[in-house]
C-alpha cells in the first residue's frame, strides 16, 4: 500500500541563496546534517553517509536526480545493505521575503522500507527530518553558522 509522501515545511530568517548554500556545500552540512565524505551539487552524484540511532548505523547511498538552483534538489534515499526499498527526497526552497526562505522537504516512497523495523517507520523519519530542519538547520542558519 502506498503511503502519502512525508511533507515537512519550516521558515528561515536567511536568504534563499543562504539557505541554498547550507544545503548544497559539504562543509556546511558538516555542521547541521551529515558529515559526508563527498558531495557535489550534480545530477547523477552519488553521495553516502552512514547515520542511525543507538543501536545500529545504517549506510544511506543516494544519487542526485534534479538539481536546479536556488530552488530545488532532489535525490534518490536508500539502504542497500538492509533491503531494496526506494525513496525520494526532494527539497524546495522559496523565497518569502528579501531575507526569509522556505523550505519545503518531501520525502516519497517509504512505503518501500520493511515496516517491522521501527527505524523506517513513518513516525521515525517525520521526527528525525523535523529535527534535521526546524533545529538543527535553523540553528545554523539564524544562529551564527558557517558565513
Amino acid at each position: 500500500m502506498e503511503t502519502p509522501p512525508l511533507t515537512t515545511t519550516c521558515f528561515y530568517d536567511a536568504p534563499i541563496s543562504r539557505v541554498w548554500e547550507a544545503i548544497t556545500n559539504r562543509e556546511q552540512m558538516a555542521e547541521w546534517y551529515f558529515d559526508l565524505p563527498e558531495f557535489k551539487a550534480e545530477k547523477g552524484f552519488v553521495f553516502r553517509f552512514t547515520g542511525g540511532d543507538e543501536k545500529e548505523q545504517y549506510l544511506h547511498v543516494c544519487e542526485l536526480l534534479e538539481v536546479d538552483p536556488p530552488m530545488k534538489l532532489s535525490h534518490s534515499w536508500t539502504y542497500p545493505d538492509h533491503n531494496d526499498g526506494y525513496s525520494i527526497v526532494t527539497w524546495q526552497l522559496s523565497k518569502e521575503d528579501t531575507d526569509k526562505t522556505k523550505l519545503q522537504l518531501t520525502h516519497a516512497g517509504l512505503e518501500t522500507f520493511p515496516a517491522e523495523n521501527p527505524n523506517f517507520s513513518v513516525a521515525s523519519f517525520t521526527q528525525g527530518w523535523q529535527f534535521i530542519l526546524g533545529t538543527s538547520l535553523k540553528k545554523f542558519l539564524e544562529q551564527g553558522g558557517s558565513k
